[in-house]
């Protein structure tokens, strides 16, 4: 009897079971969150802080790539999902009182 188990293969195992877990804690996140925002009745959308948050992401990732580390490019492409999503909603912006 030999109870000698490959490395890879309980890494694989444990990958699969980490990947699983965050799949359940993802799918309960989202369902309490669902439930949540059909009790309380959540207002509408403020699309003028995607645009704020495109200011500050689309600079910050584009230093960043310029620099040299292309893992940045998400924060480039977020910023200019954000700016799309901020400009095409524009006329929904909350005005200021």
């Amino acid at each position: 009897m030999n109870f000698e188990v490959d490395l890879n293969e309980r890494m694989d195992t444990y990958f699969i079971s980490f990947i699983a877990i965050l799949v359940l804690i993802g799918i309960v996140l989202t369902l309490v969150f669902w439930e949540k925002k059909e009790e309380s009745g959540i207002d509408e959308t403020n699309y003028q802080v995607f645009f704020i948050l495109e200011i500050c992401l689309f600079p910050v990732g584009l230093v960043f790539l310029i620099n040299g580390n292309i893992a940045f490019i998400g924060l480039v492409g977020m910023g200019l999902i954000y700016l799309i999503i901020g400009l095409a909603n524009r006329d929904k912006w909350e005005k200021k009182k």
